[in-house]
């Protein structure tokens, strides 16, 4: 099969489009042939292998342990491994594979759903890792409640878009903040204010926030807090800034360390995919409550640019590769 492989860590021109052999299902793994494929940060970091923390973390010391890149992916039950009893061949599913930039891809059955009928293979491929990170990140780590008042950092990337949208779900009053070009498409999401990043620092909003979502930010804790309510929660999730060490962890620390000693709650989140959630996800997408927003598509030939173009910071909702 054809797909995108690394063998070192590096810029996106490490990645290779080369012929490597079709996995096998194990127990409990399903082989997906894949449609399409999100792109996240996740991968980004993978390619680069940074922060270093994550090397350590047990994802390849030197290169990639599992050198095809991609984790989102949306296709059809090519085979399934023993023990699979909730799929079978020929069904479209979506969900967080092992290396979804091929024409086939491994999955564990816990970490996939079926697709809704509603959404192509393109839709599909955009939900699972930033879906399920706004959502954690609302429900699970933010403790969002109906009638609140919520700000998104960062509410035109891949995470954001989704964050938007899931917000007003739970009935919150959105707000978000953006780069000049992304106003229009946060405010179609559903923002009742759209604040440019550009032009205002988040401490000199004229609201303030019950709960507030920094998507991949560098803002200073200080800045951050007093955008808060007195009892506020701020949920920092991912960061690009820090060094090469531990990128944006350095400040979730000084998050956790600061928070016992402050009435606001300072937390940040780490998502892992659950079955459950998926599901919950292909819910809202199906009936239209919550849409993937997929700006870009590329070939899988063309999947180093793809990264690229999400390295580089300035891509609104989601980047796919068609395979």
């Amino acid at each position: 099969m054809k797909a995108i492989v690394q063998d070192a860590y590096g810029p996106p021109d490490v990645l290779e489009l080369r012929d490597v052999p079709i996995p096998s299902p194990g127990d409990g793994e399903v082989l997906v042939r894949v449609r399409a494929a999100g792109v996240d940060a996740g991968v980004v970091h993978l390619t680069t292998g940074l922060p270093y923390l994550l090397r350590l973390a047990g994802f390849g010391l030197r290169a990639p342990k599992v050198p095809v890149r991609g984790m989102d992916g949306a296709g059809v039950v090519e085979a399934v491994g023993p023990g699979v009893t909730r799929f079978r061949p020929g069904e479209e599913v979506f969900g967080v594979c092992q290396g979804s930039f091929a024409e086939y891809a491994l999955a564990r059955q816990d970490r996939l759903a079926a697709k809704p009928e509603a959404l192509t293979f393109e839709q599909a491929a955009a939900l699972p890792t930033s879906g399920l990170t706004a959502l954690h990140g609302l429900r699970d780590r933010g403790r969002v409640r109906e009638g609140q008042q919520v700000l998104v950092i960062g509410a035109g990337g891949g995470v954001g878009t989704f964050a938007v949208q899931l917000a007003g779900v739970f009935g919150a009053r959105v707000a978000g903040l953006c780069g000049p070009g992304k106003a229009d498409l946060v405010r179609s999401l559903g923002a009742a204010d759209v604040f440019d990043h550009t032009r205002v620092d988040v401490a000199d909003l004229p609201s303030r926030y019950d709960l507030i979502l920094d998507i991949a930010g560098n803002r200073p804790l200080s800045r951050l807090r007093r955008a808060l309510t007195p009892r506020g929660t701020l949920v920092l999730m991912g960061g690009e800034a820090g060094g090469r060490w531990t990128g944006g962890m350095g400040r979730q620390l000084r998050a956790a360390l600061l928070s016992p000693f402050t009435r606001r709650r300072l937390t940040s989140l780490l998502s892992r995919p659950r079955e459950e959630d998926l599901r919950l996800l292909a819910e809202l997408a199906g009936s239209g409550r919550v849409t993937p927003v997929v700006t870009g598509t590329f070939p899988l030939a063309d999947a180093p640019e793809a990264v690229r173009r999400l390295a580089a910071g300035h891509a609104s909702g989601k980047i796919v590769v068609i395979v």
